[in-house]
Formats: C-alpha cells, sequence, structure tokens
C-alpha cells in the first residue's frame, strides 16, 4: 500500500496527461516543490478540476508513487479569481509563478517563498482593475522581492564600482546612471568613463613600450634576440621575469536609467510599494525590463511568460493611441 501524506499547497503550473488526467506542478510550504497526478481532473464532472486550476491554493491528501505521486483527496482553502478578471494581473501572476519555479526546490521545506508568492498574488488581485501602472509597479515589486529571498537582488543604493551612494538627480532631465547585469548593478558613469579611460591610457603605453622595443635602434641586435629566444640551459641564469599586473574590470552597461528609474528601484526593497510623484507607466516598463534580464541572467533561462506582458502593454498602448 502506497504510503499517504499531507500537505497545503498553490497549484503552479498543469499539464495534460493521457485522456483526463493533469500532472500538476504544487508549492507547498512543507515538503517545496511536489508534482503530482490529478487523477479525471479533465472531466467535467471531476472533483479535482477546479482545484486543479492556476493558482488554487488546496489541501491535499497525497500517495506517494514510483514516478509521480497521486492526489487523493483535495480541499480548496484559496483561490484568486480577481487574476482570472484581468489579463494584465493574469500575466503578471504566471510571470512570478515561473520565478518561483525556477527557485523553489524538492524535498526540502519553502514556507518563506510560499507566502512570499500568496502575498504578492492577493496585492496584485486587490488591484483596481485597469490599473496598468499598477500592475507593472506590483510585478517589479514582486520580482525584486523574489530575487531579495533567492539573495540575487540587484545593487541600486550604490555604485558596483566606486561603492559611493547614488542619489537621482531630477534636476537634471539628461542624468543618467548604468546598470551593468554582469556587475550586479547600478554603476556610476563618471566611475566607469574614468575606468575606460584608465584602460585606453596604459593600452597607449604597453603600444608604445612594445614598438620601442623593436625599433631598429635598438640595443639588442639580432642575433641577441635569437639568443633570447634559446632555453635556458642548465649551466645559464635565465635574466626574465614574471610580472603579474591586476587590472580592474570594465563591465559592461547593460542599460542606462534615469533619475525616475532609479528612485523606482531603489524603492523596491520596502515591504510596500511607495508611491513617487511624476511615475508613469513608461518608467515601470523601464524598470520591469531591466528586473527581466537582470533575472534571466541570474536564473540562466528566459522567462517566458514575459511576453504576455509585452503583448498585453502593446494592446493597451495601441488602444490609448
Amino acid at each position: 500500500m502506497s504510503r499517504t501524506y499531507k500537505a497545503t499547497g498553490i497549484n503552479l503550473k498543469t499539464q495534460a496527461l493521457g485522456e483526463s488526467d493533469k500532472i500538476v506542478t504544487i508549492l507547498t510550504p512543507e515538503f517545496g516543490l511536489v508534482r503530482a497526478v490529478a487523477p479525471g481532473a479533465r472531466k467535467h464532472n471531476s472533483s479535482l478540476g477546479g482545484r486543479s486550476g492556476m493558482f488554487v491554493v488546496n489541501e491535499l491528501l497525497i500517495a506517494k508513487g514510483r514516478s509521480l505521486d497521486k492526489i487523493t483527496q483535495a480541499q480548496t482553502l484559496k483561490t484568486y479569481p480577481g487574476l482570472a478578471k484581468d489579463l494584465g494581473k493574469l500575466a503578471a501572476s504566471q510571470y512570478l509563478a515561473e520565478i518561483v519555479l525556477c527557485q523553489a526546490l524538492s524535498e526540502q521545506p519553502q514556507e518563506e517563498l510560499y507566502e512570499l508568492f500568496n502575498e504578492h498574488l492577493h496585492r496584485l488581485e486587490v488591484l483596481s482593475s485597469g490599473n496598468t501602472s499598477g500592475v507593472l509597479a506590483y510585478l517589479a515589486h514582486g520580482v525584486f522581492h523574489l530575487l531579495a529571498l533567492a539573495g540575487l537582488t540587484p545593487q541600486v543604493q550604490i555604485c558596483c564600482l566606486s561603492g559611493r551612494l547614488l542619489t537621482p538627480d531630477f534636476t537634471n532631465p539628461n542624468w543618467q546612471v548604468g546598470f551593468s547585469i554582469p556587475a550586479g548593478g547600478t554603476v556610476c558613469l563618471e566611475a566607469w568613463e574614468s575606468l575606460r579611460t584608465d584602460a585606453k591610457t596604459r593600452g597607449q603605453g604597453d603600444k608604445e613600450n612594445n614598438s620601442s622595443f623593436l625599433t631598429p635602434n635598438s640595443s639588442l641586435s639580432a642575433h641577441n634576440l635569437g639568443q633570447a629566444k634559446r632555453p635556458a640551459t642548465a649551466n645559464s641564469t635565465p635574466n626574465t621575469q614574471t610580472v603579474v599586473v591586476h587590472r580592474q574590470e570594465i563591465p559592461v552597461i547593460s542599460c542606462r536609467p534615469g533619475a525616475m528609474e532609479l528612485a523606482l528601484l531603489q524603492h523596491l526593497s520596502q515591504p510596500e510599494i511607495m508611491q513617487i510623484d511624476g511615475a508613469r507607466e513608461q518608467n515601470w516598463l523601464s524598470v520591469e525590463q531591466i528586473l527581466r534580464q537582470y533575472a534571466q541572467y541570474q536564473l540562466g533561462r528566459p522567462i517566458r511568460s514575459a511576453t504576455l506582458i509585452d503583448s498585453y502593454f502593446a494592446a493597451n498602448h495601441d488602444a490609448i493611441v
């Protein structure tokens, strides 16, 4: 007889199995990710049909199987019906669920991740309908917090090169800061330019030194050059030294956020979304793009649900225009 266990979990992903079954991927606080078969869930009169839907929280009785576990009982504790009524909210929820799937572990407690994900789903659900800027803000907030829980938070308060505190300058409409995905966050453009200038100067100096060594007027004759290429023998003492020079790598600038985008990024670490005067939908779109590229780099895979966000906001923009 198969062993059974109880768990509380939220459905993150479903896929068809056979003629009428589903495989449901569930995030549980007790056991982490669980993949289980919901038998007959695709039949129109199945008791597991609605309970195996996306973002449904169930109290489950699951039987251990050889390859896949099987759901034998399910009692719904909570649903998020408001998400399905708004395409933007639904797309944002699936986006967050995909990140959770990348982070969650199996057979290990995931209580913090479980609570955090449910918290952000609730925030999205209670958001007023049609608030497109709010959807982006809550999505960015959720992504930032999930990255923070995984220890992958981008650095947005100080410069990754100089360590200096970065303060957005709203008095200068052309003010920008660099954001380097490989470096892990924000980069002061002045420090970055200084590093590039130093690198060019060193490179030019290296070229001049090399060319002077090989000029016709060099005191090292062709005969001596030939001797220098010969390997040292047991009776000879090599006169060469190995010099190791450590040079700071110049990070690639992935994008250049303005003052408003940096201010929004810096406020995402707060428990609640903070209202910033002048923040527009376009600013939040830029912030979401920055976090998306950063998350994909850290997770090592694309966020496929992000295309739904792109489609939704493109359609929303066309409707407004």
